[in-house]
């Protein structure tokens, strides 16, 4: 037998010799050859682990690439961001630069969106919420930063101004209207809304005590004392978003048992998993924060010189036009959610959004104007604040019952149609 074996052993190449175990009776051999027997295979799959890993780092980032950017068809309209940087560096032509820009912000911010959402997956229901709590006005906050950089104090107020007529009137008019087509009537939970609206007014005390000071001409001090007072106001604003913030995620902690319970019965629809990893959603997140960041620059250079191209007031154009970039997402949002039945994650959308643009966004470009010695305030002009208070009180009395219907949503639609109207025909007298 043993002669057979060898016979084969020779006529067999060099290469194949690794293939064959031969048994032996003297010891030493037979030690010798099974140690070179187990260190042959561990070789040979160390040299396969590398060439799987990058085969498989490969396939994670084209995976990443697709889930994130290429499988959702709005980001067709990406390229349009680098369109209008390049329209503003080769001509002078801003009322294209300021369209392909915010068309081109737009599948940007839904895309910060949804970076946030797959990292609140990784983060449990605590530091998720207050996850989408920061970054859910992300790119407002962007955009109002670097206006507040270059001194375009106006641009902030009327932007943001223009974020919350948005919130309050369209995204929660074309919430409310979707969901009343599917289902007749809609019950939502009441408490809330009633939470949310309360710091909407509470806001609205902030944003109205300036401006009424400074039109009736009742300041102790012209102009300081108006400053002073939304620095103070801004200060205890922020304070009291914090607090509710507080208040939400530990109800929200300690319903998360109850609610695991209700999935494990089959009340609650199957919980999604996320669909990139706590890494990938860290580097998307800074990659598409990063772009907004570049890209306000050039939207916002572009106010001006649109508004003299096409004979529409600066108004109109930072309060109408402007905040549709970063709503794109949270119309898409509540409507998904509101046709669903779902009108609890709608109103959150809307309303919450809202309390937290006016109750910590505004009163944070305050205070950051305070630091940088800009004289950021409170002081939205009259016919502004008078506006925003009508609207925030029309929303409130609209989801005071806990209930929805779809005429309900084109109330709000028809008001935000008359805003729009209102600014078209407005003249700013401040300068931005």
């Amino acid at each position: 037998m043993e002669e057979l074996l060898l016979e084969k052993v020779k006529e067999m190449e060099p290469g194949d010799e690794r293939y064959v175990h031969v048994v032996d009776d003297g010891t030493d051999d037979r030690e010798a050859m099974e140690a070179e027997a187990e260190q042959r295979p561990v070789q040979e799959f160390s040299v396969g682990l590398d060439e799987g890993n990058k085969k498989h780092i490969g396939s994670v980032i084209y995976k990443s690439i697709y889930t994130v950017v290429l499988s959702k068809k709005s980001n067709v309209l990406i390229p349009l961001g680098p369109l209008a940087i390049l329209v503003q560096k080769k001509t002078d032509r801003d009322g294209w630069v300021f369209i392909l820009g915010l068309l081109g912000i737009i599948p940007l911010a839904e895309r910060l969106s949804y970076t946030t959402e797959q990292l609140a997956f990784y983060s449990g229901p605590t530091v998720g919420g207050l996850l989408n709590a920061t970054f859910g006005n992300a790119t407002e906050l962007i955009v109002s930063i670097y206006a507040l950089r270059t001194g375009r104090i106006r641009v902030v107020q009327l932007s943001l101004l223009g974020s919350l007529l948005s919130n309050l009137l369209f995204v929660l008019g074309i919430a409310l209207f979707s969901g009343g087509i599917v289902r007749k009537v809609q019950v939502f939970d009441k408490e809330t809304a009633v939470v949310n609206s309360g710091l909407l007014l509470m806001a609205m005390m902030g944003l109205v005590f300036p401006a009424t000071l400074h039109s009736t001409g009742t300041e102790l001090h012209f102009g300081t004392s108006e400053l002073a007072l939304s620095r103070v106001s801004s200060c205890v604003l922020i304070l009291a978003y914090l607090v509710s913030i507080f208040f939400q995620l530990k109800n929200l902690n300690d319903m998360d048992g109850s609610r695991t319970v209700e999935i494990l019965d089959g009340d609650e629809d199957e919980e999604a998993a996320p669909e990139i990893s706590k890494w990938e959603s860290l580097i998307w997140l800074a990659i598409t924060a990063a772009a907004i960041s570049n890209l306000s620059e050039y939207l916002v250079d572009a106010i001006e010189g649109t508004s003299l191209a096409w004979g529409v007031p600066i108004t109109f154009i930072s309060v109408i036009l402007l905040p549709i970039g970063g709503n794109t997402a949270a119309v898409t949002t509540s409507v998904m959610f509101a046709m669903k039945d779902k009108l609890d994650v709608s109103l959150g959308v809307a309303i919450g959004s809202s309390a937290q643009i006016s109750m910590f966004i505004i009163p944070f470009c305050v205070v950051t104007g305070w630091l940088f010695g800009l004289p950021v305030d409170l002081n939205f002009q009259l016919f502004e604040t008078a506006t925003l208070f009508m609207t925030v009180l029309f929303a409130a009395f609209i989801i005071h019952e806990g209930t929805s219907n779809y005429l309900k949503g084109v109330m709000l639609l028809f008001c935000y149609l008359l805003v729009a109207a209102s600014y078209f025909v407005h003249g700013d007298p401040s300068s931005c």
